[in-house]
């Protein structure tokens, strides 16, 4: 387990009417519980994967109107499960050499066009929207964070976080159909809600072979329902509050701690220790949760948060992205 200071949350200037160090140091947070998965939850996770790698994805690409310096853009589409369309797109190095394939997930804000952050010039990148947000919008389905977080969160088997980790399998599945190559080279890099919807979705897919987590959310969800934040976290305390729906019914099987338990992969976690999006003790309950020859830490000041030092703090959490992603 690899660190970089600090030990301490910075005392920012903020407005916010909590502390979204929630007052622990890394110490503290590196002490944060890991929560105890159902009896089933394994069993629920695995069905899913085995029903939904029976879908086809068809993956449909075409030239993107716009270019990257060292990529190829091409718009793509692909078929997930429950008849959704997903969106997104697919970087392909220009000088046509393809070793290994990278899936980006993207935060709740959505992904208006991908970013070339890392500089693996031998990788096909995916940058797939997952469904009701961004490229990828569905009826029904509203891509405002505080609406998407709580859609159809009363019944376990069609909460919508099930359904966006078929996305990410089924964009797995589209990546090898169209770079059959890349097999066993594989790596997947996910912020915030990517990163949550990664760790509940890639313990049990073994075509990915290493994981980077961004400032992860749905970490030790009963753990979650108690702290103040302005992120998505928020809506479901409220829907418990209005409706007095037991949330913990479903939570407990979308527990991004409990999936990292079954994680067999190398995992880089990038954690904050101030976050008033994502509290800080949900990012590392994930990260305490990996099996510790598996898991490596980036110590991150903030996320979800400007500040003097994050231009290069995230500068140099890329360059480790990458060396990781590169030592398969």
């Amino acid at each position: 387990m690899s660190m970089v200071l600090p030990m301490r949350p910075a005392q920012f200037s903020h407005g916010y009417g909590f502390d979204p160090s929630y007052s622990m140091d890394l110490a503290q947070l590196l002490m944060v519980d890991t929560p105890q998965p159902p009896e089933d939850f394994a069993a629920f996770w695995q069905q899913r994967h085995v029903a939904a790698l029976r879908h086809v994805p068809r993956p449909r690409v075409q030239r993107a109107d716009w270019q990257s310096p060292q990529h190829t853009v091409y718009d793509l589409r692909f078929d997930s499960t429950d008849a959704v369309e997903i969106g997104g797109w697919m970087l392909v190095p220009k000088d046509g050499v393809v070793r290994r394939g990278v899936i980006f997930g993207h935060g709740y804000g959505g992904c208006d066009r991908p970013e070339d952050v890392m500089q693996l010039v031998d990788a096909v990148m995916l940058f797939p929207c997952l469904r009701g947000i961004g490229c990828s919008p569905m009826v029904g389905v509203s891509p405002d964070p505080n609406l998407h977080v709580i859609h159809n969160i009363q019944d376990r088997e069609r909460y919508i976080l099930g359904g966006c980790v078929e996305d990410l399998w089924l964009a797995v599945s589209a990546l090898l159909e169209l770079f059959p190559g890349v097999a066993g080279k594989v790596a997947y890099s996910g912020i915030s809600f990517g990163g949550g919807i990664g760790a509940l979705g890639l313990p049990w897919d073994a075509r990915v072979g290493r994981m980077h987590l961004q400032v992860p959310t749905f970490g030790n969800q009963s753990l979650r329902l108690t702290l103040p934040t302005t992120g998505s976290g928020e809506s479901v305390r409220e829907f418990e509050r209005e409706t007095s729906f037991h949330v913990m019914d479903t939570l407990a099987y979308y527990d991004a701690a409990s999936a990292a338990r079954y994680l067999h992969i190398p995992v880089l976690v990038a954690a904050a220790l101030f976050d008033p999006v994502v509290p800080p003790p949900g990012q590392f309950a994930i990260f305490n949760a990996i099996a510790e020859p598996l898991r490596r830490l980036f110590v991150l000041q903030a996320g979800h948060f400007e500040h003097a030092g994050k231009s290069r703090e995230l500068q140099q959490m890329q360059q480790e992205v990458t060396s990781f992603f590169m030592e398969s």
